[in-house]
């Protein structure tokens, strides 16, 4: 294989990305943005690393979460602080249900840009370029919002600077002590429509009680009040991604600064393409979005390029199928895996393949179509006898009505109240809870059944 820079994608075919107009601009930018500190630090990549390694042979969990676009005029403290907290409440029902870490990957302080379906959209007969995201262009549908414009690089940084900055400070705090986590969670499971839950909060409200009675409360165990928590993105704008790929001075590769893990969508894996050129030299975990498309051969080939050492925990492979189609494909999927002896982090995303319009026009999500997406991506690897190793879901903290569904029973004619999302629909915080709380359950009897088969 070629020797690898970072600039090597710039010779080969790009997709999904803008043209910039104008060069210089960019070029200026681009020199800015090489100086300014990486976002990051390798050692963090490198642990995070070491933890979806676990995860790959099962002793450790992923939780994948976060906004599908973020948006500029949206940015807040409070919005950062509350989709961390409905994570964190996540996680801690999933460690109950799976009975291993939960390694915690925020999709924040990086996803800026979005693929689109098509390169124009046309609106009463006035067609203009798609919008990409924050970091490209603006949403707003004028010729003047629509050209891309590379300063938008800069605002991207500055506010995921400030994103990791109050994560760092939330995860190492106090604010994610593990009792304060769990009250939170409590007072979901007060409700008469989440009743159903409320047995499994009480058993791990026994075992924290354990915990305090055993002499092991937060002020003595410094572990019960923070948590690693990382950051992810599509590395979708290769400018940027490049202007804040670092050498390590420690083990001489190179890292993203951009995020602790990065990935290739479904319409940007071509193996001889720009995005797999770049992310297949840096040192970071790398995920690998997987639709109906991939081919078993393609797959192949990209595990080669993308995870050459066949290290644990560099690359994760994000299923992504829809509901009622997983059987049809994640089978030849992961028999290419078993074939070519790779490592890999298999994660469902239960989000992507399940996008409908809604009976009042807004693109929307289905609850119980994610939810079956999971217990059947959940049954394949049962048959196969291979590790789901995680989940991967575009989320909020906020109290959106994106998605249709789930206990509080989001309607078609509900989704106009507060339908906030730039591109796709997310999962409100009290669909992300309850979803943990199915997706624990699953994990539970799962092992149950294990135990019960080891058993004889």
């Amino acid at each position: 294989m070629t020797e690898w820079h970072k600039t090597n994608w710039r010779n080969k075919p790009r997709v999904q990305m803008p043209d910039y107009t104008d060069q210089d601009a960019l070029h200026s930018v681009e020199a800015q943005l090489a100086k300014y500190p990486p976002l990051v630090f390798a050692g963090e990549a490198r642990k995070l690393k070491k933890q979806l390694g676990a995860a790959s042979r099962g002793e450790a969990f992923l939780l994948q979460g976060g906004d599908c676009a973020e948006a500029f005029d949206q940015f807040s403290a409070d919005g950062i602080r509350d989709t961390f907290k409905v994570m964190l409440q996540m996680a801690m029902v999933l460690t109950y249900g799976a009975k291993v870490p939960v390694v915690k990957v925020g999709r924040m302080a990086g996803q800026f840009a979005k693929p689109r379906s098509a390169p124009t959209e046309t609106v009463d007969g006035l067609e203009l370029p798609s919008y990409r995201g924050d970091i490209i262009n603006e949403l707003a549908f004028t010729p003047e919002a629509r050209i891309p414009d590379p300063k938008k690089m800069l605002q991207a940084y500055t506010q995921a600077a400030a994103t990791l900055n109050l994560l760092r400070a939330f995860s190492t705090g106090g604010y994610a002590d593990v009792h304060q986590v769990h009250s939170w969670t409590l007072g979901f499971t007060e409700s008469e429509k989440a009743a159903r839950f409320r047995e499994m909060a009480n058993r791990i409200s026994d075992t924290l009680d354990f915990i305090s009675a055993a002499g092991l409360d937060s002020d003595q165990e410094p572990s019960l009040q923070t948590v690693d928590f990382y950051t992810s993105h599509e590395s979708l704008l290769l400018e940027y991604e490049e202007a804040l790929c670092r050498l390590d001075s420690t083990s001489g590769k190179w890292l993203a600064g951009s995020g602790h893990m990065v990935w290739i969508g479904d319409r940007t894996r071509q193996p001889d393409g720009a995005h797999v050129e770049f992310a297949r030299g840096v040192l970071n975990p790398v995920g690998l979005k997987c639709g109906p498309t991939t081919t078993a051969e393609d797959l192949k080939v990209l595990m080669s390029k993308l995870n050459p050492e066949n290290e644990a925990g560099k690359l994760t492979l994000i299923a992504r199928f829809g509901a009622g189609n997983v059987a049809e494909h994640l089978p030849r999927l992961v028999k290419a895996v078993q074939e070519e002896g790779a490592n890999v982090v298999w994660v469902c995303d239960p989000m992507h393949g399940n996008t409908i319009k809604s009976s009042t026009g807004y693109k929307t999500r289905p609850f119980d179509s994610v939810l079956r997406e999971v217990k059947e991506f959940f049954g394949v690897h049962q048959a196969e006898g291979t590790i789901p190793g995680g989940v991967h879901f575009e989320m909020t903290g906020q109290n959106v009505t994106e998605c249709t569904g789930g206990v509080h029973a989001v309607t078609d004619e509900d989704l106009s109240d507060r339908y906030h999302t730039a591109c796709d629909p997310r999962l409100n915080a009290s669909q992300s809870l309850e979803l943990a709380f199915l997706v624990a359950e699953e994990l539970s009897a799962r092992r149950n059944a294990a135990s019960e088969a080891a058993n004889g």
